[in-house]
């Protein structure tokens, strides 16, 4: 089910998502596992995407890359939500696009998910919105140098000349908030789930998680023939 997004102060929170395709996404893992068990990995960290959007108190927006996939986003979710396809352009574009999008809608809070943060919790989610109160942009870190979660209440700068595939992205995304004039808070930062090592991480973070499609996620990673994790120093 769809809907409009009402006027009001509540944080909206978007989820960037990719429709799971056999040879797409996940090139890294696929090219270390094989393309079927990168696909399934997908899949299972879409699906503990899902499990936060779920649970979001406030408003949702499931943002497919391609408008094509509007309809297959669509049908993601038993509770409401909007659908605003991202359009053409970097990543930094596409976020800025959707973003002008949910504001037009009435919305100043707007908080930015991926799909492949497993590890992200509500209570996380909820410190993001709550962080909202006080600065003007949010960032969690993740262990790779991007972001796993980023929101703002006064919209972005531009985001178009950002590093967006390297280690820099984080700091850079942070050091264009502050020029432009924005305070920003950081959350305690976080991974997402790119290559092997990641999912080694991600097998020992979730050993206690009880949600389901975590769980789920764990036994897969668990049954992967993965390259031995990399020693820690």
């Amino acid at each position: 089910m769809t809907t409009d997004l009402p006027s009001g102060r509540s944080a909206a929170l978007v989820l960037f998502c990719r429709r799971p395709a056999h040879g797409e996404g996940k090139r890294r893992l696929a090219r270390a596992l094989g393309d079927e068990p990168a696909f399934a990995v997908a899949q299972a960290l879409l699906q503990c995407a899902l499990e936060d959007v779920a649970a979001w108190p406030g408003p949702v927006v499931l943002s497919p890359a391609r408008s094509a996939d509007a309809a297959w986003a669509a049908g993601l979710l038993e509770r409401e939500a909007q659908i605003i396809a991202q359009p053409d352009g970097n990543l930094g574009e596409r976020i800025a696009a959707v973003d002008g999008r949910v504001r037009r809608r009435g919305y100043r809070h707007v908080v930015f998910i991926g799909s492949d943060a497993p590890s992200l919790h509500p209570v996380q989610l909820t410190a993001a919105a709550a962080a909202l109160e006080r600065a003007d942009v949010v960032l969690m870190p993740a262990a790779d140098g991007g972001v796993t979660l980023m929101g703002s209440r006064t919209g972005w700068p531009d985001l178009a000349a950002l590093p967006w595939s390297e280690a820099t992205l984080g700091a850079a995304l942070e050091r264009l908030c502050r020029h432009s004039g924005r305070s920003v808070e950081r959350l305690e930062s976080s991974y997402d789930v790119d290559e092997p090592a990641d999912c080694h991480l991600a097998i020992e973070r979730l050993v206690d998680d009880r949600r389901a499609a975590r769980r789920r996620l764990r036994e897969l990673l668990c049954g992967l023939q993965l390259p031995d994790a990399p020693r820690r120093t």
